[in-house]
């Protein structure tokens, strides 16, 4: 990487070049640098406002870059090592889906674990493509499905010898790494591609002593959420492609759902925070990664919580753990992951990632201060202190094998009926349940509801989690196949 190259921010460059010209607006937006919307000013500020612009000639244009934009593709690719990179303004969600679209059409079968976020078995829902299914082993304790194993890649590959690729999660959003070089070394030998959701892996292309990144062990697409740890603007993400990848087809994809009116403010922070990262993120993510064991080392002296980190590496099922993630098991103090997480925002102001049933995820980054964690830690120990019980009649357990009876695209898109959650035992469901965040489907359409599947539902719905996907808004019942 060159470090002077780097040092460049060719969006940002262009849009303060543009802001100096006072240029006279009659283009879109329609509010016209924020004069016909002063409360939008008010809120965001003229600045802001001001740069809110269409492509135009000297911006280019995100749909087919040919100056400023593409010169900022490339040094992100540079800077990632990789080979191409695209800004994304559809959230990660648009770069997982964009990476399987690329490789995979109707009747295709791709090799994933099923603890998937949802935009990948979406993306099976308009392509049509087959998953198959490395079910993860799953630490019973803490209720969190773990990483992909080798040789349950290996066997996956040996029973489908026709799959197309192997999607990854490198790392989870737990923090659990699966051994990614192998898996690339497995899948390249059997002529398939290796897509990497690295939603929660932008640190890894810049920190010390942090697991291998994607694009490091060879995976052909890798997915990057810039904005959760790389310091960004929410929404505005990136696609990787390494060597061997067309990616004039990949734009191609990629336009068939992105906006053709991309977002000046998303395209110029992911320039200016690639640009941070580049020149500053190794030192940056090595403060990350001390704040998080220092954090992890205070909550387990507290007593009834376990926050978990290196000492879970076994080299199979979790071959490496990514350190910033401070990941807290609660059910120690009888309550719930999701109940902490309530408590946390609600009695002391503090805003975590998520909770589940049996976890808490407090995401560490480069805009934390230690100031912060310790008043995190403090009130951790006064949630142990005022509202520990007992732990009987808690559920453990985040992840259940699913028996896929139908492709999701065949089961979405076929003939439903509305049942109550528990009449639709034993049915095929045909959409979505799940907890947001973190956004890993319970049920997926073309899986059998079971009684198990069913209870998890309702008790997740009991202990207060944001449950997504379903028609119903009140998760009350269930779409399924006729």
């Amino acid at each position: 990487m060159n470090r002077d190259n780097q040092k460049r921010a060719p969006i940002y460059e262009a849009l303060e070049k543009f802001r100096g010209r006072r240029v006279v607006p009659f283009d879109v937006p329609g509010h016209k640098r924020g004069r016909g919307n002063p409360e939008l000013v008010e809120l965001l500020g003229e600045k802001c406002v001001g740069i809110d612009v269409n492509s135009m000639k000297p911006l280019d244009n995100l749909c087919h870059p040919v100056s400023v934009i593409r010169e900022a593709e490339n040094l992100t690719a540079e800077a990632f090592g990789a080979e191409n990179a695209f800004l994304m303004v559809g959230g990660t969600t648009s770069a997982v889906q964009s990476m399987i679209l690329s490789v995979c059409k109707r009747g295709d079968k791709i090799i994933m674990p099923r603890n998937v976020h949802k935009s990948a078995i979406n993306a099976l829902v308009i392509c049509g493509a087959i998953p198959v299914y490395v079910n993860p082993e799953v630490n019973s304790m803490l209720g969190i499905s773990l990483g992909m194993e080798v040789s349950y890649v290996e066997q996956a590959i040996r029973e489908n010898p026709d799959a197309v690729a192997v999607l990854v999660n490198n790392p989870t959003y737990y923090g659990i790494c699966s051994d990614i070089r192998s898996i690339v070394r497995l899948a390249h030998e059997n002529g398939m591609q290796v897509l990497a959701d690295e939603a929660h892996g932008t640190h890894l292309y810049f920190g010390k002593d942090l697991p291998i990144s994607a694009m490091a062990a060879g995976a052909d697409f890798a997915a990057i959420s810039m904005h959760k740890s790389g310091g960004s603007l929410t929404q505005s993400s990136i696609l990787l492609t390494n060597k061997g990848v067309n990616a004039d087809y990949v734009r191609q994809i990629i336009n068939l759902t992105q906006t053709t009116s991309a977002s000046y403010l998303l395209l110029s922070s992911l320039d200016i925070s690639r640009r941070n990262l580049a020149l500053r993120g190794e030192e940056s993510f090595a403060k990350v990664s001390m704040m998080a064991e220092y954090a992890r080392n205070e909550i387990n002296r507290i007593g009834g919580y376990y926050a978990y980190g290196k000492d879970l590496i076994n080299h199979t099922s979790i071959f490496d753990f990514d350190v910033t993630k401070l990941s807290v098991y609660t059910l120690g103090i009888g309550l719930a992951g999701i109940e902490v997480y309530d408590l946390l925002r609600d009695e002391y102001d503090i805003q975590i990632e998520f909770g589940d049933i049996c976890n808490i995820l407090a995401y560490i980054s480069i805009g934390d201060r230690t100031q912060d964690i310790e008043r995190l830690v403090g009130a951790l120990a006064d949630i142990a202190r005022l509202y520990k019980k007992d732990k009987a009649g808690l559920l453990s357990g985040e992840y259940i094998a699913p028996l896929v009876v139908k492709s999701p695209q065949e089961a979405f898109y076929a003939k439903k009926r509305s049942l109550p959650i528990r009449d639709a035992k034993n049915c095929i469901s045909g959409e979505f349940v799940m907890c947001y965040p973190p956004g890993i489907p319970i049920l997926a359409p073309g899986e059998m509801i079971t009684e198990e599947i069913i209870e998890y539902i309702i008790y997740a719905k009991e202990k207060g989690c944001s449950m997504q996907g379903t028609e119903d808004q009140k998760v009350e019942r269930l779409m399924v196949l006729t």
